[in-house]
């Protein structure tokens, strides 16, 4: 695994360094909630840190990943360690109680005991109490890991009994190399790594062909917009809203549209800037030489108002020609 150490320092510096400490200086606490983002490595790190407070044989603060632990823990079969994942929608009280029974009940095993919960903001009232209880008065030598996406679902009171470790967002250089590796273009993965911070969410991005469709549609409209309002208008009524029938469809496009403009801006500060769409970067010098920041900014704050009375489900086809009107202001043409 020193690779895969590596890798996970690269990734979340700052928690591994966090949970290295931890076990270093012996201060491992009772719970803690591994809050981030998905694809941020919540997962791969909390077996991390298991591995480390039950390998036999660490070594500068890493597991050895040889001994009898670190293969149980591998393979899910040390007797000390308990995953949970929801059942169905929640984490349910009858999986909370076998959990804290299995926790408590003498086991064959000596040493520390550590249960995971899996999207612990999913514990229904009744199974979130019940776990409050036993954090509250865990018996013998237990560690709680609750792995969330959304922090501010979870009880205050489970909060308040837990050390908070905060995942940062991957960077995006190492999601735009993962893409690669998996054989994504450079274009596409500079596009869906904006779109996301999951790698998984990003390679389903990058090969579905909706989303590529989505892409074409919002390229040809902002090279249509800056020629001539009435084209652009063409484009709206002939390919942008029969292809975006779903207001989830629309968002995108709308949040797609808004990164080529945010490019545009990016490449009048300064040309050398890392794009959202890497492909049209001569296009983006050309409109960048003919417009003003000004000019820019109201063009964004034009589409962000779009996307805000999508909200408000104000009809499609007069949000996009309001648009249309808003954006061609933009240009001066030469």
């Amino acid at each position: 695994m020193a690779g895969n150490v590596e890798e996970l320092k690269v990734i979340q510096p700052v928690v591994m360094k966090q949970l290295q400490t931890i076990f270093e200086k012996n201060r491992t606490g009772h719970a803690y909630i591994f809050d981030g983002e998905k694809g941020t490595g919540k997962r791969d790190i909390a077996i991390f840190f298991i591995k480390l407070l039950l390998c036999l044989n660490p070594s500068k603060n890493v597991p050895c990943e040889t001994c009898r632990n670190c293969k149980r823990i591998d393979s899910g079969n040390h007797p000390n360690v308990k995953q949970l994942e929801p059942d169905g929608q929640f984490i349910k009280i009858d999986q909370i109680r076998d959990l804290i029974s299995g926790m408590t009940k003498t086991s064959i095993e000596e040493g520390r005991k550590i249960y995971v919960l899996h999207h612990a903001d999913r514990l229904n009232t009744s199974s979130a109490n019940t776990l409050l209880k036993f954090l509250e008065e865990p018996e013998g030598d237990v560690t709680a890991l609750l792995l969330t996406e959304s922090y501010q679902s979870i009880l205050p009171t489970i909060q308040s009994r837990c050390q908070h470790i905060k995942f940062a967002s991957i960077p995006r250089e190492i999601l735009l190399k993962q893409l690669q590796e998996q054989g994504i273009t450079f274009s596409m993965a500079s596009t869906v790594s904006m779109v996301t911070n999951s790698i998984e969410t990003a390679i389903s991005l990058a090969n579905n062909e909706q989303f590529a469709h989505t892409r074409k549609t919002v390229l040809k409209l902002v090279e249509t917009v800056r020629k001539n309002v009435h084209e652009a208008l063409l484009v709206v009524y002939e390919d942008w809203i029969p292809s975006f029938k779903e207001k989830e469809e629309m968002e995108q496009a709308l949040d797609l549209l808004l990164f080529a403009y945010r490019d545009i801006v990016a490449i009048k500060a300064n040309p050398e800037s890392s794009c959202t769409y890497p492909d049209m970067l001569q296009s983006w010098k050309e409109q960048a030489l003919q417009t003003t920041y000004d000019r820019l900014s109201n063009q964004m704050q034009a589409i962000l108002q779009a996307r805000q009375n999508l909200g408000r489900n104000m009809n499609r086809t007069l949000m996009m020609e309001q648009l249309m009107l808003n954006l061609q202001e933009g240009y001066t043409f030469v």
